[in-house]
């Protein structure tokens, strides 16, 4: 058998942020339907090892009449990796036909999950988020940070974009790299904040893509109207909101099942008797997608997305890469 191989740079020079999107968004909607399954990830944390390890399956059925398939992600976290220059994310997305089993792909998991998970952002800021945002603030300057930046330039007419990290210089460089990208803000308008509170007050749309333990977004800094999307901190020990957010937001969701197993903040708010639990919970992002749920209601809203990942997405940001590749003759073929 042949299986295609798409190294990191072939996934981000096939998979666009928007094309990335639009497959987040009909997956989603899809999950939403039942036409596709997967558990929730597992999680091995072996004591004293530099990281840990996820593997994340998932199935989709035959969407449009399309092929079914299989995929399992198999990631590394390690938290050191910044420090050498690397991504905390290290792994492999691998796919199967749906049919026979059989390999068809293989791509870096560093490379998908960057660009999925901002596309997924992306989906759920287009739904949810004020026509009028004209502020973006990022809290992170990594990975996802960058990644977020090129899919958000696009989905509001963002006049002000503010970037915050605790090391100054670290937002500077996702400023510097990325200035010349970001068609959806003018280069004057990129700033580096001084802090988390300054980035954040006033934005319309906020990003949090941090590894923060404790909460580095505060309700109290928030305007009414605002849009947030928590991507980062992404285990039940850790969290990037204070409970505030939580409890006066409303909430929503890649998947119940993982917010409801691996977000802190939603698990401390239930704690503390913020919240009542799943019934805080507006919808699922799919949900939205497909019709079957509401969204924003109001203008002065303050609305919520938690992004957990989901095995689907990866499948569907694989599939995406594939097709395109497959295409334009990129990525190396060989016989297992």
């Amino acid at each position: 058998m042949r299986v295609l191989v798409l190294s990191h740079r072939d996934v981000l020079a096939a998979l666009s942020p928007e094309a990335c999107a639009e497959a987040m968004a009909a997956v989603l909607a899809g999950h939403a339907r039942g036409e596709t399954f997967m558990p929730l990830r597992s999680v091995m944390v072996p004591p004293g090892a530099a990281g840990f390890m996820g593997l994340m399956p998932g199935w989709r059925g035959r969407p449009g009449g399309g092929a079914a398939a299989f995929a399992l992600k198999v990631v590394c976290i390690m938290p050191g990796n910044p420090g050498r220059g690397l991504d905390a994310h290290q792994g492999l997305v691998t796919l199967f036909d749906g049919e026979s089993g059989v390999p068809t792909a293989i791509l870096d998991a560093s490379a998908v999950t960057a660009v999925r998970t901002a596309a997924v952002t992306a989906v759920a800021t287009g739904v949810l988020a004020r026509d009028d945002a004209r502020t973006l603030a990022v809290l992170g300057a990594g990975t996802q940070a960058r990644a977020h930046l090129r899919a958000l330039a696009g989905v509001r007419d963002f006049e002000q974009v503010r970037v915050y990290a605790p090391t100054r210089a670290h937002a500077q460089a996702v400023i510097q790299e990325l200035a010349g990208e970001l068609a959806g803000a003018p280069r004057g308008e990129l700033s580096v904040a001084a802090s988390a509170e300054e980035a954040v007050r006033g934005a319309d749309v906020v990003v949090t893509v941090t590894n923060a333990r404790e909460p580095v977004l505060r309700h109290a800094w928030l305007k009414p109207g605002a849009h947030v999307s928590a991507v980062g901190a992404s285990t039940p020990q850790a969290r990037e909101l204070d409970t505030d957010t939580v409890a006066a937001s409303a909430l929503f969701c890649d998947s119940r099942e993982s917010l409801r197993h691996e977000a802190g903040e939603f698990r401390l708010a239930v704690a503390e008797g913020k919240i009542a639990g799943e019934e805080h919970i507006r919808a699922e992002l799919g949900e939205v997608l497909a019709g079957t749920a509401a969204g924003r209601r109001d203008a002065a809203e303050l609305t919520l997305f938690r992004s957990l990942g989901l095995a689907i997405e990866d499948l569907a940001a694989a599939e995406s890469a594939v097709a395109a590749a497959t295409a334009r003759g990129i990525g190396t073929e060989v016989e297992l």
